[in-house]
């Protein structure tokens, strides 16, 4: 082989050789351009991933921050409701209170007009009473009657009691001071020495009730009435049955003394 072709064939090797690099340069370089697409691609798609968390995130954030202030809104809500319905209670509770207070003051009211009605009732009503130890019942104008005569007795007023005494025996015949009547009117006819007449309330006291507890003064009071009429006979007779019906009384002890002077 000739020095040219050598030459020849040394340059084509060289050449091809050279070819090869460039080849092998440019297959690196193309890979290169490859790999950086590919990164940026990447790149890309993370950015608009996180472009997207990031909108879901804040949309979240909004409807998270607008449910949190509807639901504050609603808590407020709730409680100038719980307000209004404590304060509603209260004031129930307050017209509860004020309901109790009047109705204990319309109960008290009630009790005391019902008092108050039975004891005006009761001053027309018959009440039971005692006098002189016997037990009746009479009407309050009977007691207010025989009060009054009473009072113008004690006053000494012996005439005006007459009066009194017969006008209350003649509007109450049947009543339970019947015969403390007819006894207190005897003494008031006795003092105006109206002896007859005092005579015969003691003697129709004596009659309507033996074993009233004034008759041995009433029988006492016969025989003097006898005594002041001149009938000594007539009161020895009385003053004897009083000794012998009534042996323990008062009376019967005057009784003997008037005895002993009228023998």
């Amino acid at each position: 082989m000739n020095a040219v072709s050598k030459l020849s064939i040394t340059a084509v090797s060289r050449a091809a050789a050279a070819a090869l690099v460039m080849a092998a340069c440019m297959g690196s370089a193309s890979a290169g351009l490859f790999d950086d697409e590919e990164a940026r691609k990447a790149i890309l798609d993370l950015r608009q991933k996180n472009q997207a968390v990031e909108q879901k995130l804040a949309e979240e954030t909004r409807r998270a921050t607008e449910e949190t202030a509807q639901l504050r809104r609603s808590l407020i809500d709730l409680q100038n409701q719980l307000e209004a319905t404590r304060a509603e209670v209260a004031k129930l509770r307050g017209q509860d209170e004020q309901v109790v207070r009047d109705l204990a003051e319309l109960q008290r009211l009630q009790k005391d007009t019902a008092q108050s009605f039975d004891e005006r009732l009761r001053k027309f009503e018959p009440s039971r009473m005692t006098m002189d130890g016997k037990e009746f019942v009479a009407d309050p104008s009977e007691k207010r009657d025989y009060d009054a005569a009473m009072a113008t007795f004690r006053k000494g007023d012996f005439a005006t009691a007459q009066l009194v005494f017969v006008d209350f025996l003649t509007r109450y015949p049947k009543t339970g001071f019947r015969q403390s009547a007819l006894f207190w009117l005897g003494n008031a006819q006795y003092a105006t020495k109206d002896y007859k007449d005092a005579l015969s309330s003691f003697r129709a006291l004596v009659v309507s009730a033996p074993e009233h507890m004034r008759v041995p003064e009433a029988i006492l009071a016969i025989a003097n009435c006898q005594l002041e009429l001149k009938d000594n006979k007539g009161a020895r007779k009385t003053l004897e049955e009083l000794l012998a019906n009534h042996p323990g009384s008062e009376a019967a002890q005057a009784a003997k003394d008037r005895l002993a002077r009228l023998r």
